[in-house]
C-alpha cells in the first residue's frame, strides 16, 4: 500500500512572510504562519470560529514572490505535504518537535492589505483592465460564475 500525504488548506497569513536564502545554493526559503478557521457548535449551541495555526514553507520563485506579493492578512491558498521535524532545544531542556507543511502550489486569493486600499481608492481605472477573481485579484465568492 502506498503513502498518501497531501495537504490543503485556505486561510489567511498571520505575520509578513520571512523571506531567506540557503548558503551554498541560493535556493530562497519563505516561511509564513496561515491561520485556518473550523467552525464548530459551543456549549450554547452557537456557531463559533475556532482558528488553527499552520507552518508553511515554500521554497524557490513561488517563496519570492510570496515574500513580495502578500503580508500579513493576505488570503492564501496553499497545497503541499506534512514534514515532521525533530531537533534539539538550544536551551538544553530536550527535545523539540513539531510538523509543517512543505508548499508544492500556492494560490494567492487576493491583495496585500495596503494594495487593496489603493485599489479601492481608484475609481479611474476602466472595467475592462481589471483582474478577475482567482490569482492576485481581490474578488469576492459573488464574482465566481458558479
Amino acid at each position: 500500500m502506498q503513502n498518501i500525504n497531501v495537504v490543503v488548506i485556505t486561510g489567511n497569513l498571520t505575520r509578513d512572510p520571512e523571506l531567506r536564502h540557503l548558503e551554498g545554493s541560493g535556493t530562497a526559503v519563505c516561511e509564513i504562519r496561515v491561520a485556518v478557521n473550523s467552525r464548530r457548535k459551543n456549549g450554547n449551541g452557537e456557531w463559533v470560529d475556532k482558528p488553527n495555526y499552520f507552518d508553511v514553507t515554500v521554497f524557490g520563485g513561488r517563496g519570492e514572490a510570496v515574500a513580495e506579493h502578500l503580508s500579513k492578512g493576505s488570503p492564501i491558498g496553499i497545497e503541499g505535504r506534512l514534514e515532521w521535524q525533530e531537533w534539539e532545544a538550544k536551551d538544553g531542556s530536550g527535545k523539540r518537535q513539531a510538523v509543517k507543511i512543505i508548499a508544492n502550489n500556492t494560490q494567492f486569493l487576493g491583495r496585500k492589505p495596503e494594495e487593496e486600499a489603493d485599489a479601492a481608492g481608484a475609481t479611474d481605472s476602466p472595467e475592462e483592465d481589471r483582474q478577475p477573481a482567482g490569482v492576485g485579484a481581490g474578488g469576492s465568492d459573488e464574482d465566481i460564475p458558479f
